[in-house]
């Protein structure tokens, strides 16, 4: 019993990890899938996102810190808006300035100014603590779902270990299904918005903008606002990744974690499908973790080892783009079957 309790623990890891991913891979969505917008810096609106809820509903600045702004303990929902507000606003600068820009460009802008706002980071420890990073951030109903487990323990001294084990983990169950309730929110919320008139200019800017301002619609303004649409999902994200791991390190937003794996997850999900962006995450986190363990069995360093797997995803993601080129599931054709009226 002790074993299988190991494994739902690491299930349960495992699956709020890729539901924080597939966040992101519905904010992504909305930019590429159904705009056409190049976007390769999902990491800087990721940090963003995950830094404001922190400093928003995080404890003060302790006596070791270097950080002097921020620590209002307010509430997570507070927070959590926070983040989105603020990835948004930060997404809208930066897409006043680079919208214009055609695809390869725009990815390029848009890197270098993830990059930017990843050294901002690291290097303004009055307001994020630096490399040191910051801690003791709060998850939401932390305190009463624990104290009602011990308490619940206590009253109980006779339960076999193997479920002590597991009722000790009962948070992580209430911070999935929060999970879950937000991925379905936003699930229903992009695709209300995607399959509305405006989610159909969107899509006829995507395939093409010259016909599009032909028609009378202002190119540069709905590209701009689903850019800011996407970036405002990804700070949510960042919010949700931040309450759980209770701790942020800049190292966790390079690029490799915070920007190219998503799009990975949304390429192979299927690109225009919202649906196929949360398979996606789920799929190709699930292979990631999966080669971690295969190459733990290989005598590789540790350097060896994580760019095998690099390979490995590689060449899994080239597998499924040459039997299924528009991903497992693919763009639905009809734009306005599941919404009417």
């Amino acid at each position: 019993m002790d074993v299988l309790v190991g494994i739902l623990n690491y299930l349960l890891f495992f699956s709020i990890t890729a539901g924080v991913y597939a966040v992101l891979a519905l904010g992504l969505n909305v930019q590429w899938g159904y705009t056409g917008l190049f976007n390769i810096g999902v990491a800087g609106f990721y940090a963003v996102g995950a830094y404001t809820s922190a400093l928003v509903s995080g404890p003060p600045p302790g006596a070791l810190d270097w950080r002097v702004f921020g620590g209002w303990g307010l509430p997570f929902p507070m927070g959590f808006a926070a983040a989105g507000v603020v990835a948004a606003l930060v997404a809208l600068l930066i897409g006043w300035i680079t919208i214009r820009l055609k695809e390869d460009y725009l990815a390029i802008a848009t890197i270098g100014i993830a990059e930017v706002l990843r050294l901002i980071i690291k290097n303004e420890a009055w307001l994020t603590n630096g490399v040191w990073g910051l801690k003791n951030i709060p998850s939401p109903w932390f305190q009463p779902v624990q104290s009602g487990v011990t308490a619940f323990l206590a009253a109980r001294p006779q339960l076999p270990g193997w479920l002590v084990s597991l009722l000790k983990g009962a948070y992580s169950w209430v911070y999935l299904g929060l999970l879950a309730a937000v991925i379905l929110a936003l699930y229903f919320l992009v695709e209300r918005a995607l399959r509305s008139p405006w989610g159909r200019v969107l899509r006829a800017i995507r395939e093409d903008e010259v016909a599009a301002a032909a028609q009378g619609k202002n190119v540069a303004a709905f590209k701009l606002q689903a850019f800011v649409l996407g970036s405002a999902i990804m700070g949510l994200a960042g919010s949700l990744y931040a309450h759980y791991a209770r701790y942020l390190s800049v190292e966790k937003f390079e690029p490799l974690y915070g920007t190219f794996i998503v799009w990975v997850m949304l390429v192979a999900g299927g690109a225009g499908n919202n649906k196929g962006a949360i398979l996606g995450a789920f799929l190709i986190w699930g292979l990631w973790a999966g080669t971690d363990f295969l190459t733990g069995y290989l005598p590789l360093s540790d350097v060896r080892a994580s760019a095998l797997r690099v390979v490995l995803i590689g060449v899994l993601l080239v597998g499924i783009l040459l039997v299924r080129p528009r991903g497992i599931l693919g763009e639905e054709k009809f734009v306005s079957r599941l919404f009417k009226g």
